[in-house]
């Protein structure tokens, strides 16, 4: 098993409005593309960031070996208990999931 960060070129995360926000994976190659694609379960996504699956929207771009989710943020931007502002740290805990090897 590999980390996503060390398989892909990139992983960030930004508002996308105060109510969303938008996690973007850039694959680098068609292969990386391919292998995370098939091995990033939605389901796995949601319980990371604790959100109900069917609120989870998911663009796999193969145009561009890229993966956008976006998600609702836990609160709205700015109010009181928001611990991110930007929604900068959810690449972060993206980045850290493990994702299994081609088989």
């Amino acid at each position: 098993m590999a980390r996503l960060g060390e398989v892909v070129r990139q992983v960030r995360s930004k508002n996308a409005g105060p109510f969303w926000l938008t996690v973007d994976i850039f694959c680098g190659s068609d292969a990386a593309f391919a292998r995370v694609r098939d091995a990033l379960k939605d389901e796995e996504v949601a319980r990371l960031f604790r959100c109900a699956p069917a609120r989870l929207r998911r663009f796999d771009i193969a145009s561009l070996n890229a993966i956008k989710i976006s998600l609702p943020r836990p609160v709205v931007q700015g109010s009181p208990g928001d611990r991110d502002l930007h929604g900068a740290s959810y690449a972060n805990l993206l980045a850290e999931m493990e994702i299994p090897d081609n088989s």
